[in-house]
């Protein structure tokens, strides 16, 4: 038997292989000790190491002699250094010539130049036995099996990476999901950023998931799997890019294509050029009482912010202002808001009662009437009302939609206000792009 530790080759079973004993020499002794491994192992006459822990270049082979080692050789495979068992094959190890004498018998050679071969065969063909046959049958199959199992378990590593990354990559396939937080569709999201390019997306998708959701910056890091400073960073870059981008393209639209896209339910209004609307944002009290009577709006009780938004009669957003205190009046927003050197004296403006700017438009301002200190409206007034409630209804559902973005459907922190105006700016702009095609 092999001395060696996991080698359970026989000369019982494995006529093939030579059994070399251990050199007489004491310092190549020592060497094969130090390889073979066995802690408290003294080599005796029976101590065997078979030919299988030998490289070729070991053996003095010589056709129809014995198969000796050469001196100073040492074993150098073993299974914990790479060894692998070959596959189940007519020859396994390299085919020589058959033998055309026979062997002559074992015998022991006493120099210590020789070193003794306990079973000796012939360089001859060859088959395995059927039981290392068997064992080397078993060992494939297994292999086989495990190397399935470590590609099943690759995938599924690669699915849960998927889905523990909460990024683009993992919503791309669902445009439900890339609706919910950002564009109409994955294919419309790309298309708004090769218009930015080479901005990266990577972080595009933070800054439009952190308006989509209202989400704090630090579940915004976490989602991300970065610090909250980074998430903040990332959110007051993009606000401010955007904003420059975005801000440098013209959305006031000419009065020729305001006329040549005008909708029919406009027709008693055909020279309107712009329906305005104002909106509020509640935002954190300050602790000032300066500036909390400031931000103070007593038609929302609350401290808000307050912008003004203008919108074509076929729906595109063409004016928005920046976000001003709460307690600002319409009037008083209208005029700083800086929508009056636009306006020329062949556009009319469609504004709610609240817009008392008569004496501000060059034009037409189609506005419902009052009642004044009358009991009741007169007839045409009631219709003429009624007809601009229901065409004012479209920057309603403008306003709702940026709205939409639950950043300002909820109380906007005053750690924000500094960037506040950016991301309002953005997120009504970006409704032009947001848009199903």
């Amino acid at each position: 038997h092999c001395c060696v530790p996991l080698c359970t080759n026989s000369s019982r079973y494995n006529s093939i292989l030579s059994f070399h004993s251990f050199p007489k020499d004491a310092s190549v002794r020592a060497e094969w000790k130090v390889k073979v491994r066995r802690d408290d192992f003294s080599p005796n006459k029976t101590s065997r190491v078979c030919s299988r822990h030998f490289k070729k270049d070991d053996f003095i082979n010589k056709p129809g002699k014995l198969r000796r080692l050469k001196k100073g050789a040492v074993p150098a495979l073993f299974s914990w250094n790479n060894f692998q068992i070959p596959a189940l094959r007519a020859s396994v190890w390299e085919r020589r010539p058959r033998a055309e004498s026979p062997p002559p018998p074992v015998h022991d050679i006493g120099s210590e130049e020789e070193m003794e071969v306990a079973t000796l065969a012939p360089d001859r063909d060859y088959c395995l036995s059927r039981t290392t046959a068997r064992v080397a049958g078993q060992l494939a199959e297994e292999n086989d099996a495990l190397r399935e199992k470590v590609k099943e378990l690759e995938l599924q590593i690669q699915a849960l990476q998927l889905s523990s990354c909460f990024g683009l990559r993992r919503f791309a396939g669902s445009d439900e999901d890339i609706r919910f937080y950002t564009f109409h569709s994955y294919d419309h999201l790309m298309a708004f950023w090769r218009l930015i390019e080479p901005a990266p997306i990577d972080e595009l998708f933070p800054f439009l998931k952190y308006l989509t959701t209202g989400c704090t910056q630090r579940e915004l890091g976490h989602q991300f799997n970065i610090h909250r400073t980074t998430a903040s960073r990332i959110i007051t870059t993009w606000a401010n890019f955007l904003y420059c981008v975005l801000g440098a393209v013209c959305i006031w639209i000419k009065p020729e294509e305001i006329t040549a896209n005008l909708p029919s339910e406009f027709k008693d209004y055909a020279d309107t050029q712009v329906i305005v609307d104002c909106t509020e944002l509640w935002c954190q009290t300050p602790s000032s009482l300066v500036l909390q009577s400031e931000v103070y709006s007593h038609y929302k009780s609350h401290c808000t912010f307050k912008a003004m938004i203008g919108m074509a009669p076929h729906g595109p957003l063409t004016f928005v202002s920046a976000l001003y205190a709460g307690s600002i009046s319409d009037r008083e927003l209208f005029k700083l808001s800086g929508i009056i050197p636009l306006l020329s004296p062949n556009m009319a403006v469609m504004v709610d009662k609240g817009f008392r700017v008569d004496n501000l438009v060059p034009g037409k301002l189609h506005r419902p009437a009052f009642r004044f200190n009358k009991e009741q409206m007169a007839a045409h007034d009631v219709l003429e009302t009624q007809s601009i409630v229901r065409l004012r209804v479209h920057i309603e559902r403008l306003i709702r939609r940026v709205k939409e973005n639950k950043l300002f459907d909820t109380v906007i922190p005053l750690s924000i206000s500094g960037s506040i105006n950016q991301l309002f700016t953005v997120a009504c702009i970006l409704s032009n792009y947001q848009n199903g095609p």
